[in-house]
Parts: structure tokens; C-alpha cells; sequence
């Protein structure tokens, strides 16, 4: 038999999965659907494969191997509260995989957590799953590393008692990143605002900066300057380090407002920018040569843009593209920060509200958005504006924030499906093209 022959029988037997959502933002962390064949527009109903019930949270699912991971707080208190005060709630935090083609539990880890944080309906951080691992980070700081198929424990760490200091008043919400052989996160304390845990056994690699308060901005890797750098935004500053040793190579000074930084830092050509509450916005420009950075504006008053709950998605190398805090879609150029539009459309709404909320997800030339109304929407996003191609139904929202229901977890997109979950129930919406 020929090699040739040989390879293609094994490749037919073996089990084979649909392009995975294995962690915030999916596969490359960037926000875009790669697979072919989704729907152009929606039919009258949602195609439900499963739902299943479960509890609180704003953590969004991850989706690997025929598998789905999602984490909930199971409690008896009224947790559906927005409040911007430190409260004491008792309940459970709960760790749930899931089938991905039925929805049934495979396994489950539950412990017990008291939530001291605002907004405390659930944990924050979607899953990561990795070489036969998943990793999860609650709100409260309790960091897990679970075998991903039986879910024993591997390891885990409080990060506030390990690294003497106390949650963020959000909770952790900074998804942690895997680079190489460790796991990179947020931690806080004196020294140790971003750590690097060794993937196997949780051991501290590294460990650096110092910040009164953690923030909420995921990290992310980039290339610049002629080298690799893992850029960290938080409440002081925004730093490049080296992922493998955590030296700093630069920092330019930043101050939030409330401590809240939320959006991971956007890279484009040779910029870096983030934003924040009550317009704490910078542009700076890193180094072609070495690993540097420059500051190029900041805090714009009545330009760009202060995300908070959605990652904007940058469409090209000057177009940026988010919800600002005031609850509108803007488009930015990114070089000047000046408004090209703003719309209201995608909440359905004839006037903004408070962190009005639609998660960005691109797929092929069109776009898929997730509102806090529970709708998913099909739209095209461009410096030329907001052009809305399809809507449809499909969850509840079952949370409350400045008055209103909302839902605002960001769904997992995999197997031409779309994986949504609210306070009470996770669902699977077929979005196969028929």
C-alpha cells in the first residue's frame, strides 16, 4: 500500500473537528470567523441544535475538540445588580464541558467563591484550551488548569492571596494568554501586575510591573522593533515587555479613570492604541529598528474612542471600528483619531445609551454582531458606514446594567455554529448556509 494511500485512510477514520473557538476571541485572537459556508441571511427562526440550562456569568464559551467549556456562579443571592460598590454574595463557581454537538455535561468543577466585586453575576473570562488543557480564570481570581478531557484539577492559584493584593473592583476580567510553555495574566501587587505561569506545572516564570490596580485589558503579542513584545495596557501605563524574560522595554505613562482599561491594545503597522472611560485615549508609535515607543496624541476629547465592554476590530491599517462608552458604533482613523461616523443602529435604539453593547466578529467580507438585546445581526463595516444586512431573536437578556436588561457575554463561533449563553441557559444556533 502506498504511503500516499496509507495517509489518506488514516486522515478518513480519524475523528476531525470544524475550525475551534478555543479561547477569547477565537483562534488567532483577532476576532475573525474562518470558516466558509455561513448563512448570507437569517430564516424566520433560530435553528436551535441544543440548549442547556445553566447560571450567571459574562464569560463567553470556548469551543475545542467536540467539546464546549463555559464557567457560570451558581447563587442564591440577587446578584442581578449594577452597582459600582464592594458587596459580599456567597455562592458557587462553577467549571462546565460540555458536548458540542448535544450540549450534554461531560464534567463538571464547582467551589465555592464569595464575590466581593461590582457587576457580580458571574465569572468574566471565556476558557483557554490548550494541548489537552483547559484553563480558567474566575472572578475572583481563582486560576484553574483542569485536564480538558476528565477535568481533574492539574494545578491551581488564588491569584489575591498569592500575590497579596485584592480583586479589581470588576473582577478579573483580563483574559490570560498562552505564549510558548507559559500562561500570561493579569495578577497584581508589588511587582507582579502581569506574571507568567508555566503551563504544566503553574510555577511563576516571571513576573513584572507594578500597578495600584490591575485593570481589566487582556494582553497581546506583537511583532515590532525586531522583536517579539508582549504589550500590557493598565491603569498607569502601557508597556511592551519581553514574553520570555518579562524585561521592559518601554512604558508610556497612562491614567484611567476609575482604574478601568478594558480593550486589549490595537496593533497596526507601527501604532499601538488603546482607549478608555471619559475619553483616556493614546496613540503611540513604536520603534522600527529597536523597541520603543513614542506618544503620538492623547486623551482626545471629542475624538476617538472609549471602548468598554467590546474589542474593536480594526478593518485596515487606519480604520477602526467599536462602540464607544456613550453606547454608539464609531469608525475612527486611527492615525488622526477623528470620527468618520457613529450610529445607533446595531442596539436597535434612536438615541445612545450607557455602554451599549454589540460584540464584532468578522466572517468572509461581511460581519456578525451580538447585542446586548440578545440579537444577532449580520452587517457590512466599513469607512463608508454601518450597512445592516440581516437580524434575528435568539436569547434573552437576563442581566440589568443602568437600568436596562442586558446580555453581555461574547458568543464562540465554530462548526458553522454560533455558541451564545445568558444567566440561565447556553445555546447552539445553526448558521450553516442550506
Amino acid at each position: 500500500m502506498k504511503w500516499t494511500t496509507l495517509l489518506l485512510i488514516l486522515l478518513a477514520s480519524s475523528p476531525t473537528f470544524a475550525a475551534d473557538w478555543p479561547q477569547w476571541m477565537g483562534p488567532q485572537r483577532d476576532n475573525v470567523w474562518r470558516e466558509s459556508g455561513i448563512v448570507e441571511e437569517f430564516g424566520d427562526e433560530p435553528r436551535y441544535v441544543w440548549k442547556t440550562p445553566i447560571a450567571g456569568g459574562y464569560a463567553g464559551p470556548s469551543i475545542a475538540n467536540g467539546r464546549v467549556y463555559v464557567t457560570d456562579y451558581v447563587t442564591k443571592d440577587n446578584v442581578q445588580v449594577a452597582n459600582f460598590e464592594r458587596e459580599l454574595f456567597t455562592g458557587i463557581e462553577r467549571v462546565m464541558c460540555l458536548d458540542q454537538k448535544t450540549g450534554r455535561e461531560h464534567w463538571k468543577h464547582e467551589y465555592p467563591v464569595q464575590y466581593t466585586m461590582s457587576y457580580p453575576a458571574g465569572p468574566r473570562c471565556t476558557p483557554n484550551v490548550h494541548d489537552g488543557h483547559v484553563y480558567t480564570l474566575g472572578g475572583e481570581g481563582n486560576l484553574i488548569c483542569f485536564n480538558a478531557d476528565s477535568g481533574d484539577v492539574v494545578w491551581s492559584k488564588n491569584l489575591p492571596v498569592e500575590y497579596a493584593t485584592k480583586t479589581p473592583l470588576w473582577g478579573y476580567a483580563a483574559h490570560p494568554l498562552i505564549e510558548g510553555d507559559t500562561l500570561i495574566t493579569l495578577a497584581g501587587g508589588q511587582g507582579s501586575l502581569v506574571v507568567a505561569l508555566d503551563l504544566k506545572t503553574g510555577n511563576e516564570v516571571w513576573r513584572s510591573l507594578t500597578s495600584k490596580e490591575q485593570g481589566y485589558a487582556p494582553p497581546r503579542i506583537i511583532q515590532a522593533g525586531g522583536k517579539r513584545q508582549l504589550v500590557v495596557a493598565y491603569p498607569e501605563g502601557l508597556s511592551g515587555l519581553d514574553p520570555a524574560t518579562g524585561k521592559e522595554y518601554w512604558t508610556t505613562p497612562y491614567q484611567a479613570n476609575n482604574g478601568s482599561i478594558i480593550m486589549t491594545p490595537v496593533h497596526a503597522g507601527n501604532y499601538v492604541y488603546v482607549g478608555g472611560f471619559n475619553n483616556k485615549n493614546l496613540l503611540v508609535e513604536l520603534g522600527t529598528d529597536e523597541p520603543t515607543a513614542k506618544t503620538v496624541w492623547r486623551d482626545q476629547p471629542r475624538l476617538a474612542m472609549s471602548p468598554v465592554n467590546v474589542q474593536p476590530f480594526l478593518t485596515d491599517d487606519k480604520t477602526l471600528i467599536g462602540f464607544d462608552q456613550s453606547g454608539q458604533m464609531l469608525c475612527l482613523d486611527l492615525l488622526t483619531g477623528e470620527r468618520i461616523w457613529q450610529s445607533t443602529e446595531p442596539l436597535n435604539m434612536s438615541r445612545p445609551v450607557n455602554s451599549g453593547t454589540a460584540f464584532i466578529v468578522k466572517n468572509d467580507d461581511r460581519f456578525f454582531l451580538f447585542n446586548e438585546q440578545g440579537e444577532l445581526i449580520i452587517a457590512r463595516l466599513s469607512r463608508e458606514g454601518y450597512d445592516e444586512v440581516d437580524s434575528m431573536k435568539v436569547i434573552e437578556p437576563t442581566n440589568l446594567a443602568f437600568g436596562r436588561d442586558v446580555v453581555w457575554s461574547a458568543p464562540a463561533y465554530a462548526d458553522k455554529c454560533a455558541f451564545i449563553r445568558n444567566d440561565k441557559e447556553i445555546v447552539c444556533v445553526d448558521l450553516s448556509a442550506r
